[in-house]
């Protein structure tokens, strides 16, 4: 069976995932770059920016890769990761802070409560906003992927939603030396979430951060 996964998460050190107050011109909230700077320094950061890849090889170009390897066939993600919206859904022609490619060129399925028709971008990307369960999104984007592995993008809440509900196999987190002092709270409900997941961590030399991977244990 696919596994699901969570790929490079940047998490601050006081354990948020993004900050308070998203807008469209922030999407990370008060938090701004803070947590992603580490990645723009990478050479597939520069890529998805278009930016030419000339940092060096190193920790942080093995973890990133390892997350865009080419086995994940659908995504997940929650709506505020999609749009900084509430409520019903507002007829602006909003398409996602990625413009007509975005880099995730597979199904995305955007949990809302409020389902609206289906988004076909440029390049293979997909995003299909559903309502229901995590069990019940993901039965769909397994189905979508084909028997390849569900990415869990994102953002926190959502993250949290599934790992409470025991249906992460692995995750990778990026811990970012920074306090943000409040925003969204990964961990927040999920105490003694270690007992089921072996962790192991690597501090990158050039970046900073530290790079924490959980294998759900067998049985």
């Amino acid at each position: 069976m696919s596994l699901v996964r969570i790929t490079q998460l940047a998490v601050s050190l006081d354990g948020y995932a993004t900050g308070e107050g998203q807008s469209v011109d922030a999407p990370f909230g008060h938090a701004g770059g803070r947590l992603m700077e580490w990645m723009a320094a990478t050479r597939l950061g520069a890529h998805v920016h278009g930016q030419p890849a000339t940092a060096p090889f190193g920790v942080d170009d093995a973890m990133v890769h390892a997350g865009w390897d080419g086995s994940i066939g659908a995504e997940i993600m929650g709506r505020r990761k999609f749009t900084p919206q509430t409520g019903p859904w507002a007829d602006d022609g909003w398409r996602g802070w990625w413009g007509e490619e975005p880099p995730f060129e597979t199904p995305v399925f955007v949990m809302t409560h409020h389902p609206r028709p289906s988004i076909e971008m440029a390049n293979g990307t997909s995003f299909h906003f559903v309502d229901g369960s995590p069990e019940e999104v993901l039965a769909m984007a397994r189905e979508a992927a084909g028997g390849t592995d569900v990415r869990i993008g994102g953002g926190p809440t959502v993250v949290r939603q599934f790992l409470a509900a025991g249906l992460v196999d692995h995750a990778h987190l990026v811990i970012v030396p920074i306090i943000l002092g409040r925003g969204v709270s990964l961990w927040e409900g999920l105490e003694g979430i270690e007992e089921r997941y072996d962790m192991r961590s690597v501090v990158s030399p050039t970046t900073g951060v530290t790079h924490l991977t959980m294998q759900r244990r067998a049985g």
